[in-house]
């Protein structure tokens, strides 16, 4: 039996062989959704990342007859840890054939790090800030991935369980088919937040009329999400990043942003069409015509996807998510969308799930992560 070997990323022909590795795994699997390459690499890059700054990691390669069979990063937040308290090695971008033998061998990279580092506890998969995929599936294989969702094969999360890891934490996804029609009592209630609060729907004519509303919708994110345990403010590298990243894929007309009296932003909700067909279509490239795929699922698509929300927690069950879902509701029955996907979001974040209980949300996925404590050096 030939024996795995495993080694650490160190070229650029290795970070390539490291990114592109997925694309050969699931090569004729229908559900898989590939990144964009030239993102994947960057995101090993200081100039490109901002996490790197205050963040250290690897990436390793496993090999077995002579074939790359998996691969896995290791990374330590040291944000998170100062901030938090919190002393962990995440483990992320981990793939591998069926074969406990080399999902062994990789994690064992993972248990490696960590005792060098002298820290007893790995966590995975995730990246490097709360914004970055998390969370193996480990329900909805039949499932289209999306652009901000892992997608794993059924056999990853019975490799890391037969490891001896647990569940740390877990994430449930829904899918809404929109009704035809929102029923009066869900209108007139509207008008009645909408009054009692005097609050306003911003409508934008064009994209760059949104700019100003970026970082208010930042800082919306930080007080949204401050009270989760794991949740680390988000830095200015990353808002300036992130924009820069995102801000040309979004359509004006799927954000919905909502003002108070003062004129402050007080919620906000960021929908886009799915892309996950054009991103299969283009294989994670957008030249020389994977842009041509994208401008098509712009224009015309049944199905979208909630990214993401904020709301201030002075307004939090105050109706508000019902006006952004009526907001919503408008703007895809214009567009013909019929079919929403919501974005992970923590099992016992129930004030986020609050948002779809009235719509007849089908769970369709869960995902989570594993952790092993492991023991540092002395």
């Amino acid at each position: 039996m030939s024996k795995v070997s495993v080694i650490e990323v160190r070229t650029a022909d290795q970070l390539k062989q490291f990114v592109k590795l997925p694309m050969d795994l699931y090569k004729n699997n229908p559900y898989y959704v590939p990144s964009f390459i030239n993102d994947e690499i960057n995101i090993w890059n200081p100039a490109e990342n901002p996490a790197l700054q205050y963040s250290e990691s690897k990436q390793f390669l496993a090999f077995k007859d002579n074939k790359i069979v998996g691969r896995i990063a290791v990374i330590i937040n040291h944000k998170e840890e100062k901030e938090l308290g919190i002393r962990k090695v995440r483990f992320g971008w981990i793939d591998f054939i069926d074969d406990e033998e080399v999902s062994r061998a990789l994690i064992q990279k993972a248990i490696e790090y960590a005792k060098e580092k002298n820290i007893d506890k790995i966590e995975g998969p995730m990246g490097f800030t709360n914004l970055d995929k998390a969370g193996m599936l480990i329900m909805g294989f039949d499932k289209l991935a999306t652009m901000i969702g892992i997608y794993n094969h059924d056999y990853y999360p019975k490799h890391l369980e037969k490891l001896g890891m647990v569940k740390e934490k877990e994430w449930v996804e829904f899918e809404i088919v929109f009704p035809e029609s929102l029923p009066d009592k869900i209108i007139k209630f509207n008008e009645l937040i909408t009054q009692k609060y005097q609050l306003k729907v911003l409508k934008f004519k064009t994209k760059e009329e949104i700019l100003q509303y970026v970082d208010p919708m930042f800082d919306l994110l930080d007080e949204t999400y401050k009270h989760l345990s794991t949740y680390t403010p988000i830095s200015e590298e990353q808002r300036r990043t992130y924009k820069e990243k995102y801000f040309k894929l979004i359509d004006k007309d799927f954000i919905v942003c909502i003002t108070d009296a003062g004129n402050n932003l007080i919620s906000f909700a960021i929908t886009m069409p799915s892309y996950s067909k054009a991103l299969q279509k283009s294989k994670g490239k957008l030249l020389p015509f994977g842009w041509w795929h994208f401008l098509k699922a712009g224009r015309k698509n049944d199905r979208a996807n909630f990214y993401l929300i904020g709301i201030h927690p002075d307004f939090q069950r105050r109706g508000v998510t019902s006006i952004i879902f009526k907001e919503i509701f408008d703007t895809f029955k214009k567009k013909g969308v019929k079919f929403l996907e919501t974005n992970p979001e923590l099992e016992e974040n129930k004030s986020i799930q609050l948002l779809w209980q009235d719509y007849n949300p089908v769970n369709h996925k869960r995902r989570r992560t594993y952790s092993l404590t492991v023991g540092g050096n002395d």
